[in-house]
């Protein structure tokens, strides 16, 4: 009889090959959206240097992108970032390479009128094609909403006379004021951006989202101011402000306060969760939880500036959406790492909270928030410091931020098990924050 112990030696150790070159392949991609995420960030931060270094070390990443395809140079030049154009150009970067709506980074620098930036992508070439191109006929912005609404707030009606900052973003300032005699928190675009297109687009696609919500946990919508400038947003003012300062404030909470917040929490995002239209919040954190008044005993869920409205034909859909959507310490891997995501993104930020609730601490305190991303990213979690820690509160939190998003559970779930949770909840239960 033949012997054939060789060969099938021989067939069996080739047989692992393709699975290590697989294993291989799969570490290389892994890097590789990491390095991704690190230069669009650095370019972001208008680090050059940073940017610099990445690029002596793997040149290819001079053209990387994202999920929209916008590359380092896409944001340096919409920031007006001269340096880090400069170097990325330098390292031979694509002045003409088109995002997903089809904008170069010149046409990114003529929406934003960023001169120098003009000035120099053009010394390389550039040209200006996109929705922002001025090779394109410029067409009229139309207003947000060309039908006069009921909601629509004549300016005159806001008086501002006893004003006070409440939040500043990129896009404009929020303010306290008051409406009819009421006091109102007011979303207002800044004067220097009333015309541009894409910050248009937003206001218009947020006014169209608060429209339609109404929800004892969703902040309410009052009325906007979308016929003249600038541009405003009106919600009812909260006077207990942010879940985020409350904490500062306060530490760890109660059992029973950290249930009954995560139910409101819980019960406003059941409710955006609702199909087939799915609003998917993509910000979740303490800063946009906000609390109804200084006795802090009812939560609601604010701040839709990054949400997106996804008509759902199943269950099961994922959406292919810009990655790094949202603030760093609460995002989900998947989003991190520029991955294909779905609403699921929000349960982990939820679980995030929950912790955060919990133990008096944002999670990963000890790092930076791109730092906490990254390291989330790669399989860590903050960890459980609290004695005493009711056991299904637990087993919850960490099914919330499962790396696997189809592991987390819906909202609708959470309520469930929740409510559970507080039914079964004795009135002594408490414990104690110690450092090991």
């Amino acid at each position: 009889m033949e012997d054939n112990s060789e060969e099938s030696t021989v067939s069996k150790s080739s047989s692992t090959v393709p699975t290590q070159e697989k294993s291989l392949e799969k570490k290389k991609e892994k890097a590789r959206v990491s390095r991704t995420s690190l230069i669009l960030w650095h370019a972001h931060q208008n680090d050059a240097s940073a940017v610099k270094k990445l690029l002596e070390e793997d040149r290819s990443l001079v053209d990387a992108s994202d999920y929209d395809k916008r590359t380092p140079l896409h944001v340096a030049s919409l920031h007006g970032w001269i340096h880090v154009a400069k170097c990325l150009l330098d390292f031979g970067a694509d002045v003409n390479a088109q995002d997903r709506w089809k904008n170069t980074p010149l046409a990114d620098a003529e929406g934003a009128r960023k001169h120098n930036m003009i000035e120099l992508l053009k010394s390389y070439g550039g040209l200006s094609f996109g929705q922002n191109g001025s090779h394109f006929e410029p067409k009229p912005v139309a207003p947000p909403l060309s039908n006069k609404c009921d909601w629509e707030i004549d300016p005159p009606e806001l008086d501002f006379s006893n004003s006070s900052l409440i939040g500043k973003g990129s896009f404009g300032e929020i303010l306290k004021a008051c409406w009819r005699g009421t006091p109102v928190a007011v979303k207002r675009i800044l004067p220097s951006l009333s015309d541009d297109r894409l910050v248009i687009q937003d206001f218009r696609h947020e006014v169209n989202l608060l429209v339609k919500l109404r929800h004892p946990n969703i902040v309410q919508f009052l009325g906007a101011v979308t016929e003249k400038k600038p541009l405003m947003l009106i919600t009812e003012y909260l006077r207990g402000g942010d879940l985020h300062q409350h904490l500062k404030e306060k530490g760890s909470l109660s059992p029973s306060t950290a249930i009954s917040f995560a139910l409101d929490i819980a019960r406003g995002m059941a409710y955006l969760h609702n199909e087939p239209n799915v609003i998917v919040h993509r910000d979740l954190k303490p800063r946009n939880v906000l609390l109804v008044n200084s006795n802090a005993d009812h939560l609601k869920v604010g701040d839709f500036g990054l949400s997106k409205l996804v008509k759902v034909q199943n269950s099961h859909d994922v959406y292919k959406m810009t990655g790094e959507t949202g603030s760093y310490r609460y995002m989900a891997p998947e989003v991190f790492k520029h991955r294909k995501y779905d609403k699921k993104v929000d349960v982990f930020s939820f679980a995030m909270i929950l912790y955060e609730m919990l133990e008096g601490d944002p999670p990963m305190s000890n790092h930076e928030p791109y730092e906490a991303a990254k390291y989330v990213s790669e399989g860590h979690r903050p960890a459980f410091r609290a004695k005493g820690y009711i056991h299904e509160l637990r087993e919850l939190t960490e099914e919330c931020w499962a790396a696997d998003m189809n592991r987390r559970p819906s909202f609708l779930e959470i309520l469930k098990r929740l409510e559970k949770i507080k039914e079964n909840l004795s009135p002594d239960h408490h414990w104690n924050i110690f450092n090991s």
